[in-house]
């Protein structure tokens, strides 16, 4: 069981050309606003048709423009969360969960039952959706959806409309509850931390086209290039000559730096992740820095440096409560250094 997408989808001025497949596992689409995550998604579900392709969902060819299937959405067995969850004003959550049953009564009242005690929502079961908060809306709408029986369920930017103490705690939940769902989750985010969290695999959308796609913690380590080291949270990237099979100059830098893994031709980029410097001068890589500026955030801050003989800025993220002002000198390890196409 698993889904397969491999679609193009053409408009004036923009064109969607993805393909990815997951199995069994919950999937993120990452990517800007305007990337096409979100139209993605809705090809999936058949709210929009692609030009050309084939979409197959638990041996069940949703979508092939060359055999001229695209199934209606209500016939795809696909559960959908919109961004507002959708829950229809008139009805009570009991009600809107009701009516994503197909069952007799008396399974209906049992799996209901069940839903509200999952979702923790029995005390909220006879409240209309306006005297619901975000998080409330949105346990709602999942239970709708479960009760549905889905064998795919997608996710539209799920935590997009909650406040940041709501959003980590439903998220936590979320993983909890998706975790007993058998079947694939596929869910839009613009939040790198939150795919990391959430996701067992990854696809990086940039301007209608996969940057990157594989298992998540893989493509965080090794995003391959430099669209999907940015979206990834990247904040330093420079343009590098190779030296020899293991050593490069940082252009943008000024520095020489050695790395564990071979430079190959196509590799004309390197990225070192903020948290990834460490402020010791006896270790590999070390290089003499100015320190450029501090910005403080709640519970850490960037630094931003500059290599003695660079022209760009290097940020390091460091700790809340460490005194910056005496570092002369910085180290990045071999391991660390992100090779990268352009």
């Amino acid at each position: 069981m698993g889904l397969t997408v491999d679609i193009l989808k053409r408009y004036k001025g923009f064109e969607l050309e993805v393909a990815f497949s997951a199995e069994d596992e919950t999937l993120a689409l990452l990517g800007a606003s305007g990337s096409g995550k979100s139209m993605t998604l809705k090809c999936i579900a058949g709210l929009i048709s692609p030009d050309e392709g084939k979409i197959v969902s638990n041996r069940q060819t949703l979508f092939d423009s060359a055999a001229n299937i695209d199934l209606r959405p209500q016939e795809r067995d696909v559960g959908y969360l919109f961004q507002s969850y959708a829950l229809f004003p008139n009805m009570t959550v009991r009600q809107n969960i009701s009516i994503a049953h197909s069952g007799n009564r008396e399974e209906r009242e049992s799996d209901i039952g069940t839903l509200l005690e999952k979702f923790g929502i029995v005390e909220l079961s006879d409240r209309y959706p306006v005297q619901l908060s975000g998080g409330q809306q949105q346990r709602a709408a999942l239970a709708r959806i479960f009760a549905y029986r889905p064998g795919l369920l997608l996710l539209d930017e799920p935590f997009s409309a909650l406040d940041a103490y709501l959003r980590e705690n439903m998220q936590a939940e979320f993983k909890r509850i998706i975790r007993e769902y058998d079947g694939n989750v596929v869910f839009v985010t613009h939040s790198r931390d939150e795919a990391y969290k959430i996701a067992d695999s990854l696809v990086i959308i940039d301007k209608g086209r996969p940057a990157a796609a594989g298992n998540l913690r893989e493509v965080f380590a090794r995003p391959g290039n430099v669209r999907a080291a940015r979206i990834t949270g990247c904040k330093n990237i420079s343009a590098i000559e190779k030296i020899s099979e293991k050593s490069f100059y940082a252009k943008d830098w000024g520095i020489e730096l050695h790395t564990t893994e071979p430079i190959k031709d196509n590799h004309t980029y390197a990225g070192i992740r903020a948290h990834d410097f460490i402020a010791e001068e006896d270790l590999p890589n070390c290089f003499k820095v100015e320190i450029v500026d501090e910005i403080d955030g709640p519970f850490e801050k960037d630094v931003i440096l500059r290599a003695e003989n660079g022209v760009g800025n290097l940020w390091w993220t460091a700790g809340k409560g460490m005194d910056v002002s005496d570092v002369s000198g910085i180290s990045i390890a071999p391991e660390a250094i992100m090779l990268l196409d352009a």
